[in-house]
């Protein structure tokens, strides 16, 4: 029998149940990342990318799949070179269909190249930086992503954002499916000594500066990282720490509250992506008792004061119906994000209205309102999506 208590959500509770209920009366099947014969085409493909891998999932049963959902003791690192189609739309992820994809259509991945340890991949991850100035970027994925998933996700932000350092996906193991929530939840936290490490690492193999993208339940492993980091007396890695990039944080503000007072006000300020129309933050808020995420909170100033910049996308359209992956998926913001990356501390954040259309050259459409709040003033930006 169902319970009522007076004043509950009752329609976001059965949405969401019948979410859960739809995910659990399917097992997706096993997709494989890799394709016997390899892709070697080069007819219509826009560039091939070598993302960097760093994971704490278990080795699959199938070597084409490489790895699946399940957690692992020990880490694995690797490099996996993946195509672009050159007919595709910005921010969008082609994922391949049948048992020999096109690479004129799909992304698609080529080959794959295992390390012997952390200090090996490291050393590797150096080298490559060396070309954009020894600058690295780790992606960290979200809840309810397959390896594969990661791995597309890593090269579409990568190649649409203009990316040229050494990227690095950090592939925590998420089950895959929108039922296995907790169990995400537990498997990112069994991995924030492995990403301490990851960073660490980086650091002290030469690498001049590590940028951190993460998005959704990945802010969590990250934050819970960094205030390790912080707690050991190293929280800006050696000084090489760049930007960190929170993207629909799936974080108690209560919880992430308390990570930003253990770690500090930022050397450089944090950059906190939010959207009060994230259907996919609003589930999990349910299942959190209704305690608000970070990722839609509405009080921007209140989080920018621990020396965060606030970036609301409110307004600016998704690729996805529950308005999640925005950083990634609009061509505006994705162009946004290469900018930030590309200059560094050159781009300050504070940017006008009248020089955002440079800055969004890849953008189309219609336009959209982004506000920006920082510790010091709120700027309202007008960009093309």
């Amino acid at each position: 029998m169902l319970r009522v208590c007076p004043g509950s959500p009752l329609p976001a509770a059965l949405a969401l149940a019948a979410a859960l209920f739809a995910s659990g009366c399917t097992t997706a099947p096993e997709r494989p990342l890799l394709y016997d014969p390899p892709a070697v085409s080069q007819q219509g493909v826009a560039a091939v990318h070598d993302i960097f891998v760093a994971t704490t999932r278990h080795k699959a049963a199938d070597p084409k799949a490489v790895f699946d959902g399940r957690r692992s003791q020990d880490q694995a690192f690797a490099r996996i070179a993946v195509s672009v189609p050159e007919m595709r739309k910005v921010g969008s992820v082609e994922r391949p269909k049948g048992s020999r994809p096109d690479p004129a259509r799909y992304f698609t991945a080529r080959s794959i190249t295992a390390y012997d340890g952390l200090a090996a991949f490291s050393d590797h991850v150096r080298d490559a930086a060396k070309g954009d100035g020894g600058r690295a970027l780790v992606f960290v994925h979200g809840y309810n992503t397959p390896f594969d998933a990661g791995v597309y996700r890593a090269t579409q932000i990568v190649h649409d954002a203009g990316y040229d350092g050494a990227p690095i996906l950090f592939t925590w193991a998420s089950g895959g499916r929108a039922v296995d929530y907790v169990y995400d939840r537990d498997s990112a936290n069994a991995a924030r000594d492995a990403l301490e490490d990851l960073l660490r690492s980086l650091a002290q193999s030469g690498v001049g500066r590590i940028d951190i993208v993460a998005h959704s339940m990945g802010t969590w492993l990250t934050m819970e990282a960094l205030r390790s980091l912080a707690i050991a007396g190293d929280r800006d890695v050696g000084g090489r720490l760049g930007d960190v990039i929170l993207a629909s944080p799936d974080i108690d503000v209560d919880v992430f509250k308390s990570q930003m007072r253990r770690y500090g006000v930022p050397r450089r300020p944090f950059f906190v992506l939010l959207s009060d129309d994230d259907r996919a933050l609003r589930f999990s808020s349910l299942i959190a008792g209704q305690q608000p995420r970070l990722g839609e909170y509405r009080d921007a100033r209140d989080i920018a004061d621990l020396g965060l910049i606030v970036v609301d996308l409110t307004k600016v359209k998704a690729g996805d119906s529950y308005n999640h992956t925005k950083f990634a998926d609009n061509p505006a913001l994705v162009a946004l994000l290469g900018e930030r990356l590309r200059l560094g501390d050159k781009f300050t954040g504070e940017t006008d209205a009248a020089e955002a259309p440079a800055l969004l050259a890849r953008g189309v459409g219609a336009a959209a309102e982004v506000i920006v709040t920082t510790p010091f003033k709120v700027i309202n930006m007008v960009v093309n999506q």
